[in-house]
């Protein structure tokens, strides 16, 4: 079997970076999670660049996963859950177009089922307001500085993660106990 058959990328922006890609690396059929910067104007930024705003990228995470284990769905529902899709330019205290609620679709397969997804959860009327989240094609991705990289999992001591980042991950362990890797991030 070819494994690159089996493999498919999605580049998804939630607010930091730093959440989504411990989120997603605890999730079984997730291959890789590589921090990084989408959706903007300028070529190569650095964190300080996008951090300014000015730049049009967003924090996102690229999610290499395999469908044969997780679906694409299960990908979509995980997002949505995990972050505020109905907020514009914010989720928590970060505040700005880089912390944006973007979905960045490699394929138009994807992109149909995001949509798809968006409707049925905007019908449910669960939401405290209808995701704004942004869909468009995937462009270009710049890979985060290597600082950025496996944040939570190297740092996860520090006051950030044991105040934000960690509550989330417990919460999405505890909602997708059945989903998840064998493999335990220490908490």
């Amino acid at each position: 079997m070819n494994t690159e058959q089996t493999k498919e990328t999605i580049t998804l922006g939630g607010g930091c970076f730093w959440c989504i890609e411990a989120i997603y690396q605890g999730l079984n059929g997730v291959v890789e999670v590589v921090s990084g910067y989408s959706g903007g104007k300028v070529e190569k930024p650095s964190y300080e660049q996008v951090c300014s705003g000015t730049t049009g990228h967003a924090e996102v995470v690229q999610v290499t996963f395999n469908p044969e284990i997780v679906t694409f769905k299960k990908i979509l529902e995980v997002f949505f859950s995990t972050h505020d899709p109905t907020n514009v330019n914010r989720q928590g205290n970060d505040i700005g177009i880089q912390y944006r609620s973007v979905i960045f679709y490699h394929t138009q397969k994807q992109n149909q089922i995001t949509l798809e997804v968006i409707k049925e959860l905007n019908d449910t009327g669960n939401l405290k307001g209808s995701i704004v989240t942004e869909v468009a094609s995937f462009i270009e991705f710049y890979e985060a500085e290597n600082y950025h990289q496996d944040y939570f999992k190297l740092n996860a001591s520090k006051s950030y993660c044991k105040v934000i980042i960690q509550p989330k991950v417990e919460k999405f362990r505890e909602n997708y106990a059945n989903d998840l890797k064998n493999v335990k991030l220490k908490l």
